[in-house]
Protein backbone atom coordinates (compact mmCIF):
# COMPACT_ATOMS: atom_id res chain seq x y z
CA UNK A 1 0.00 0.00 0.00
CA UNK A 2 1.33 3.81 -0.59
CA UNK A 3 2.83 6.33 1.91
CA UNK A 4 1.69 9.82 1.55
CA UNK A 5 4.93 11.68 3.40
CA UNK A 6 4.34 15.51 3.86
CA UNK A 7 6.73 17.57 5.32
CA UNK A 8 10.15 19.66 5.03
CA UNK A 9 12.46 19.28 2.03
CA UNK A 10 15.52 21.45 2.47
CA UNK A 11 19.44 21.90 1.55
CA UNK A 12 21.49 21.02 4.87
CA UNK A 13 25.25 22.36 5.65
CA UNK A 14 26.39 20.00 8.17
CA UNK A 15 29.70 20.34 10.41
CA UNK A 16 30.63 17.21 12.30
CA UNK A 17 34.16 15.57 13.75
CA UNK A 18 34.22 13.64 10.17
CA UNK A 19 34.01 16.56 8.13
CA UNK A 20 31.54 18.96 6.35
CA UNK A 21 28.58 18.90 4.07
CA UNK A 22 27.49 21.90 1.96
CA UNK A 23 23.73 22.36 0.96
CA UNK A 24 23.49 18.66 0.69
CA UNK A 25 19.53 17.56 0.55
CA UNK A 26 17.70 16.93 3.77
CA UNK A 27 14.46 17.82 5.24
CA UNK A 28 12.05 15.60 7.27
CA UNK A 29 9.88 15.02 3.71
CA UNK A 30 13.49 13.85 2.37
CA UNK A 31 14.47 11.46 4.39
CA UNK A 32 10.79 9.42 5.24
CA UNK A 33 10.50 9.20 1.70
CA UNK A 34 13.53 7.59 0.89
CA UNK A 35 13.30 5.65 3.54
CA UNK A 36 10.00 4.69 2.99
CA UNK A 37 10.50 4.16 -0.29
CA UNK A 38 12.38 0.74 0.67
CA UNK A 39 9.63 -0.77 1.09
CA UNK A 40 6.32 0.65 -0.42
CA UNK A 41 5.69 3.31 -3.48
CA UNK A 42 5.54 7.07 -1.69
CA UNK A 43 4.11 10.19 -2.93
CA UNK A 44 5.40 13.38 -1.28
CA UNK A 45 4.20 16.63 -0.52
CA UNK A 46 6.55 19.69 -0.03
CA UNK A 47 7.92 23.05 -1.41
CA UNK A 48 11.16 23.37 -2.90
CA UNK A 49 12.20 26.94 -4.16
CA UNK A 50 13.58 27.18 -8.41
CA UNK A 51 17.28 26.88 -6.88
CA UNK A 52 16.55 23.37 -6.02
CA UNK A 53 18.66 20.86 -7.74
CA UNK A 54 17.61 18.73 -10.40
CA UNK A 55 19.65 16.25 -9.96
CA UNK A 56 18.18 15.36 -6.41
CA UNK A 57 14.49 15.65 -8.04
CA UNK A 58 15.68 12.89 -10.56
CA UNK A 59 16.70 10.90 -7.87
CA UNK A 60 13.46 11.30 -5.74
CA UNK A 61 11.78 10.03 -9.55
CA UNK A 62 14.33 7.15 -10.26
CA UNK A 63 13.02 5.70 -6.41
CA UNK A 64 9.53 5.41 -6.94
CA UNK A 65 8.50 8.47 -5.21
CA UNK A 66 5.60 10.31 -6.61
CA UNK A 67 6.17 14.17 -7.18
CA UNK A 68 2.80 15.09 -7.73
CA UNK A 69 2.60 17.04 -4.74
CA UNK A 70 5.94 18.90 -4.88
CA UNK A 71 5.88 22.34 -5.59
CA UNK A 72 8.60 24.11 -7.16
CA UNK A 73 8.49 27.64 -7.14
CA UNK A 74 10.32 31.23 -7.22
CA UNK A 75 12.99 31.61 -4.87
CA UNK A 76 15.45 29.71 -2.57
CA UNK A 77 14.83 26.32 -1.01
CA UNK A 78 14.75 26.14 2.66
CA UNK A 79 17.97 26.31 4.20
CA UNK A 80 19.58 24.82 7.60
CA UNK A 81 23.27 24.47 9.03
CA UNK A 82 24.51 22.80 12.30
CA UNK A 83 27.46 21.91 13.65
CA UNK A 84 27.85 18.82 16.21
CA UNK A 85 29.87 18.41 19.09
CA UNK A 86 32.46 15.40 19.14
CA UNK A 87 30.18 13.07 20.98
CA UNK A 88 27.74 13.76 18.16
CA UNK A 89 25.29 14.08 20.16
CA UNK A 90 24.97 18.01 21.09
CA UNK A 91 24.34 19.83 18.06
CA UNK A 92 24.38 24.18 17.39
CA UNK A 93 21.86 25.58 15.20
CA UNK A 94 24.17 28.09 12.91
CA UNK A 95 21.38 28.91 10.96
CA UNK A 96 17.69 28.52 9.69
CA UNK A 97 16.16 30.38 6.96
CA UNK A 98 12.79 29.12 5.64
CA UNK A 99 12.92 30.77 2.76
CA UNK A 100 9.94 29.46 0.59
CA UNK A 101 9.00 27.38 3.55
CA UNK A 102 7.36 29.82 5.47
CA UNK A 103 4.91 29.80 2.61
CA UNK A 104 4.05 26.19 2.76
CA UNK A 105 0.72 25.33 1.97
CA UNK A 106 0.05 21.99 1.56
CA UNK A 107 -2.21 21.00 -1.23
CA UNK A 108 -3.08 17.17 -2.04
CA UNK A 109 -3.45 16.10 -5.13
CA UNK A 110 -6.20 14.08 -5.61
CA UNK A 111 -4.98 10.76 -5.63
CA UNK A 112 -3.20 11.71 -2.87
CA UNK A 113 -6.57 12.19 -0.84
CA UNK A 114 -6.95 8.62 -0.33
CA UNK A 115 -3.89 6.86 0.40
CA UNK A 116 -4.17 4.52 3.29
CA UNK A 117 -0.89 5.86 5.06
CA UNK A 118 0.00 8.69 6.01
CA UNK A 119 3.11 10.17 7.58
CA UNK A 120 2.81 13.94 9.22
CA UNK A 121 6.72 15.24 9.19
CA UNK A 122 7.63 17.75 11.96
CA UNK A 123 5.62 21.03 10.69
CA UNK A 124 3.19 23.01 11.94
CA UNK A 125 0.42 21.59 13.84
CA UNK A 126 -2.01 23.53 11.50
CA UNK A 127 -0.49 22.48 8.72
CA UNK A 128 -0.73 19.01 9.81
CA UNK A 129 -4.43 19.73 10.36
CA UNK A 130 -4.90 20.65 7.23
CA UNK A 131 -3.57 17.87 5.61
CA UNK A 132 -5.82 15.50 7.39
CA UNK A 133 -8.90 17.77 6.60
CA UNK A 134 -8.08 16.61 3.00
CA UNK A 135 -8.33 13.13 3.33
CA UNK A 136 -10.99 11.36 2.11
CA UNK A 137 -10.51 8.06 3.55
CA UNK A 138 -9.02 7.26 7.23
CA UNK A 139 -5.97 6.43 6.48
CA UNK A 140 -3.42 5.22 9.34
CA UNK A 141 -2.08 8.45 10.63
CA UNK A 142 1.46 8.83 12.21
CA UNK A 143 3.42 11.73 13.46
CA UNK A 144 6.32 13.68 14.18
CA UNK A 145 6.16 16.80 16.13
CA UNK A 146 9.11 18.73 18.32
CA UNK A 147 9.72 21.19 21.67
CA UNK A 148 8.70 24.21 19.78
CA UNK A 149 5.17 23.12 19.18
CA UNK A 150 4.69 21.55 22.51
CA UNK A 151 6.11 24.98 24.07
CA UNK A 152 3.81 27.24 21.30
CA UNK A 153 1.16 25.85 19.71
CA UNK A 154 -0.07 23.24 22.53
CA UNK A 155 -3.56 23.19 21.79
CA UNK A 156 -3.45 22.90 18.26
CA UNK A 157 -0.75 19.88 18.85
CA UNK A 158 -3.38 18.39 20.95
CA UNK A 159 -5.97 18.88 18.58
CA UNK A 160 -3.48 16.82 15.87
CA UNK A 161 -3.20 14.19 18.06
CA UNK A 162 -6.55 13.35 18.79
CA UNK A 163 -7.03 12.58 15.03
CA UNK A 164 -3.74 9.91 14.35
CA UNK A 165 -2.51 6.49 15.54
CA UNK A 166 1.41 6.45 15.67
CA UNK A 167 3.40 8.98 17.18
CA UNK A 168 7.17 9.03 17.22
CA UNK A 169 8.84 11.43 19.59
CA UNK A 170 12.56 11.48 21.58
CA UNK A 171 12.20 10.23 25.20
CA UNK A 172 12.95 14.30 25.87
CA UNK A 173 9.83 15.28 23.81
CA UNK A 174 7.48 13.24 25.58
CA UNK A 175 8.56 14.05 28.69
CA UNK A 176 8.45 17.54 27.95
CA UNK A 177 5.11 17.02 26.71
CA UNK A 178 3.35 15.39 29.64
CA UNK A 179 5.68 16.60 32.89
CA UNK A 180 6.20 13.43 33.70
CA UNK A 181 8.47 10.57 33.23
CA UNK A 182 8.43 8.38 30.08
CA UNK A 183 6.36 5.33 30.76
CA UNK A 184 3.95 7.53 32.52
CA UNK A 185 4.03 10.59 29.92
CA UNK A 186 3.64 7.76 26.77
CA UNK A 187 0.13 7.35 28.76
CA UNK A 188 -0.87 10.58 28.99
CA UNK A 189 -0.15 11.05 24.95
CA UNK A 190 -2.84 7.96 24.70
CA UNK A 191 -5.27 9.30 26.35
CA UNK A 192 -5.21 11.97 24.21
CA UNK A 193 -5.44 9.39 20.98
CA UNK A 194 -3.23 7.66 19.49
CA UNK A 195 -2.70 3.97 20.49
CA UNK A 196 0.88 3.69 19.57
CA UNK A 197 3.49 5.55 20.79
CA UNK A 198 7.51 5.37 20.11
CA UNK A 199 9.67 6.73 22.13
CA UNK A 200 13.23 7.61 20.55
CA UNK A 201 16.32 7.34 22.63
CA UNK A 202 19.26 7.74 20.97
CA UNK A 203 22.13 5.43 20.98
CA UNK A 204 19.65 3.79 23.88
CA UNK A 205 17.98 2.60 20.89
CA UNK A 206 13.86 2.81 21.00
CA UNK A 207 10.41 1.78 22.64
CA UNK A 208 7.95 0.58 21.36
CA UNK A 209 4.20 1.32 23.14
CA UNK A 210 1.26 -0.36 21.46
CA UNK A 211 -1.39 0.05 23.68
CA UNK A 212 -0.50 -1.48 27.02
CA UNK A 213 1.88 -3.81 25.19
CA UNK A 214 5.95 -2.30 25.31
CA UNK A 215 9.10 -3.51 23.80
CA UNK A 216 12.64 -2.12 24.08
CA UNK A 217 15.20 -2.01 21.44
CA UNK A 218 18.98 -0.98 21.09
CA UNK A 219 20.50 0.80 18.49
CA UNK A 220 21.38 -1.27 15.42
CA UNK A 221 25.71 -1.00 14.87
CA UNK A 222 26.68 1.82 12.35
CA UNK A 223 29.81 0.79 10.35
CA UNK A 224 30.85 4.27 10.86
CA UNK A 225 29.06 7.52 12.48
CA UNK A 226 29.58 10.45 9.78
CA UNK A 227 26.76 12.58 10.43
CA UNK A 228 23.25 12.03 12.63
CA UNK A 229 21.22 14.51 10.75
CA UNK A 230 17.90 13.06 9.43
CA UNK A 231 18.34 9.47 11.63
CA UNK A 232 14.64 10.32 13.43
CA UNK A 233 13.53 10.61 9.75
CA UNK A 234 15.17 8.15 8.65
CA UNK A 235 13.36 6.00 11.60
CA UNK A 236 9.94 7.11 11.11
CA UNK A 237 10.06 6.73 6.92
CA UNK A 238 11.25 2.66 7.91
CA UNK A 239 8.61 2.43 10.18
CA UNK A 240 6.27 3.47 8.69
CA UNK A 241 7.20 2.25 4.90
CA UNK A 242 7.45 -0.87 6.59
CA UNK A 243 4.01 -1.00 8.07
CA UNK A 244 2.34 0.36 4.48
CA UNK A 245 4.93 -2.44 2.59
CA UNK A 246 3.32 -5.25 4.69
CA UNK A 247 -0.34 -4.69 2.65
CA UNK A 248 -3.15 -4.43 4.70
CA UNK A 249 -4.54 -2.82 7.69
CA UNK A 250 -5.03 -5.42 10.27
CA UNK A 251 -1.65 -4.59 11.95
CA UNK A 252 -1.01 -6.07 15.15
CA UNK A 253 2.21 -6.19 17.76
CA UNK A 254 4.49 -8.23 16.35
CA UNK A 255 3.66 -6.08 12.78
CA UNK A 256 4.40 -3.16 14.71
CA UNK A 257 8.07 -4.37 16.02
CA UNK A 258 9.03 -5.85 13.13
CA UNK A 259 8.74 -1.96 11.93
CA UNK A 260 10.49 -0.63 14.86
CA UNK A 261 13.05 -3.20 13.91
CA UNK A 262 13.39 -2.29 10.14
CA UNK A 263 13.17 1.24 10.89
CA UNK A 264 16.18 1.18 13.39
CA UNK A 265 18.23 -0.29 10.36
CA UNK A 266 17.30 2.32 8.00
CA UNK A 267 18.49 4.96 10.56
CA UNK A 268 21.40 3.07 10.47
CA UNK A 269 22.58 3.33 7.38
CA UNK A 270 21.78 6.70 7.01
CA UNK A 271 24.12 7.99 9.64
CA UNK A 272 26.84 6.72 7.54
CA UNK A 273 27.04 9.43 4.99
CA UNK A 274 26.30 13.02 5.26
CA UNK A 275 22.94 14.03 3.83
CA UNK A 276 21.16 11.38 2.04
CA UNK A 277 24.39 9.58 -0.09
CA UNK A 278 24.27 6.30 1.81
CA UNK A 279 20.69 5.45 2.05
CA UNK A 280 20.26 6.47 -2.03
CA UNK A 281 22.98 3.96 -2.74
CA UNK A 282 21.26 1.42 -0.87
CA UNK A 283 20.84 -2.40 -2.54
CA UNK A 284 17.70 -4.50 -1.33
CA UNK A 285 19.86 -7.17 -0.40
CA UNK A 286 22.37 -4.81 2.01
CA UNK A 287 19.23 -3.90 3.72
CA UNK A 288 18.02 -7.85 4.54
CA UNK A 289 21.92 -8.22 5.42
CA UNK A 290 21.81 -5.84 8.07
CA UNK A 291 18.54 -6.57 8.96
CA UNK A 292 19.34 -10.32 9.59
CA UNK A 293 22.48 -9.34 11.65
CA UNK A 294 20.32 -7.10 13.70
CA UNK A 295 17.76 -9.77 14.59
CA UNK A 296 20.46 -12.39 15.93
CA UNK A 297 22.10 -9.35 17.63
CA UNK A 298 19.00 -8.84 19.38
CA UNK A 299 18.56 -12.55 20.27
CA UNK A 300 21.85 -13.12 21.38
CA UNK A 301 21.61 -10.13 24.11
Amino acid sequence: MSLLVVGSIALDTVITPKGRSDEGVGGSATFISLAAEAFTPVSIVGIVGDDFPQEAIEEFKKRNIDLRGLEVVKGKTFRWAGEYRVNMKNRETLYTDLNVFADFDPHLPESYRRCPFLFLGNIHPELQLKVLDQMENKPLVGLDSMNLWIETTREKLNEVLSKVDIVILNDEEIIQMSGLPLAEGVKSIQKLGPKTVIAKKGNQGAELFYGEQHADFPICPEEELVDPTGAGDTFAGGFMGYLAGLGKKDLDFEDYKNAVVNATVMASFLVESFSTKKICSLSKSEIEDRTKMFIKLMADS
